[in-house]
């Protein structure tokens, strides 16, 4: 795809000129939508052949609500986003299990997915060429995990091997890339290695002729503890994945801006790659809902742009278009993060980073 490419530069060159938006979240939308059982079914999915509930699977609205999607898009395009993320969050065949659905309908969800989010960042570039958009082929994290035992009185227990791991990530990545996207957002990692059999399904299709796409990998700190799920610190975390070389790396999720702070100043003293953050609209309130105002929000990632710790930033659990909207205006003009210079040493990562000087 030759004008996937050109957009791909121009990706690399607007990262170098200015803060660039991530949208928000997709699932706070589609409550909003009030949809109901039958919205997310249609024909394809009847009661018969999957009579587990589908309702709120978003993922599955890329094939039975297309429309729906496609609006989302573009209201965070319309906010201001630079980058809007395929509604694919959880469209692996690990995750979709729970669903009962088939690995072909899993591959067709990640097609379209990557299709629809294509259509309407090529839509808006065609609209306003001095701002090109793109889309991210969303990879999300699994509800198996690589690193930590399914059983607490079996350490060694595990429901997945790396080799399934790799295999779901892999027909996604491949979906995905053939959808169109213009990078890979590998996000809310929980579990670094489970993140590694991704980064490893995308090196070996590249290998066989996939075209090569940048990478952004973006965890997600769980609590106060500043670890991963699976233990890494910040800077454990960004030695586990820089193999990769990845386009960016971050953190999203789980924490509002205010706690996320420190960690993205952590990561951004240390990697040699742009830095991204998508923090959620606070901590969610007794009833699970999040409180934080698009202004307030705002004005928290604002000053991480102002002290030049930041290139991309955008809204994770909670937030909307508004919320793009204002962090828009608060990063206008703003100039992006100059990425630290990289060290000729050697840096090891268990639970803690170790590195020996040369």
């Amino acid at each position: 795809m030759t004008d996937r490419k050109a957009r791909i530069d121009q990706l690399y060159s607007a990262a170098r000129e200015r803060v660039l938006l991530l949208d928000g979240s997709w699932g706070v939308m589609f409550q909003r939508m009030e949809l109901e059982e039958e919205d997310y079914r249609d024909s394809r999915f009847s009661k018969e052949k999957y009579p587990v509930d589908m309702k709120g699977n978003h993922d599955i609205l890329c094939l039975t609500k297309p429309k729906c999607v496609a609006e989302l898009h573009d209201a965070y395009f319309a906010a201001g986003a630079d980058i809007s993320e395929t509604n694919t969050f959880s469209a692996t065949t690990i995750v979709q299990a729970d669903y009962d659905l088939d690995r072909q309908s899993v591959i067709d969800i990640n097609l379209e997915g990557a299709r629809l989010a294509r259509a309407s960042a090529d839509q808006w570039t065609k609209k306003e060429p001095q701002k090109p958009r793109f889309a991210a082929g969303s990879i999300g994290p699994l509800n198996k995990m690589l690193s930590m035992s399914s059983d607490v009185n079996a350490p060694g227990a595990r429901e997945v091997t790396f080799d399934q791991v790799y295999q779901t990530y892999r027909e996604q990545i491949k979906a995905l890339n053939q959808g169109g996207v213009h990078l890979y957002l590998i996000e809310t990692v929980t579990d670094t290695l489970n993140c590694k059999a991704a980064v490893k399904a995308i090196i070996d299709l590249e290998a066989e002729g996939l075209d090569k796409l940048p990478i952004w990998i973006s965890g997600t700190i769980t609590d106060r503890s500043g670890r991963t799920l699976s233990g890494q610190t910040v800077e454990a975390f960004w030695y586990s994945v820089r193999h990769a070389k990845p386009f960016a790396v971050g953190f999203n999720c789980a924490l509002g801006a205010d706690l996320m702070r420190q960690h993205i100043a952590a990561v951004s003293r240390v990697a040699d790659t742009l830095v991204g953050a998508y923090p959620n609209a606070g901590l969610p309130n007794e009833m699970g809902e999040y409180d934080q105002s698009p202004q307030e929000l705002a004005s928290h990632v604002g000053k991480w742009a102002q002290d030049g710790i930041v290139n991309f930033l955008g809204g994770c659990c909670g937030t909307t278009p508004d919320h793009v909207r204002e962090i828009s205006k608060a990063v206008e003009g703003l100039p992006p993060r100059n990425p630290v210079p990289g060290k000729d040493t050697l840096r090891l990562a268990g639970l803690e980073p170790f590195e020996l000087g040369s």
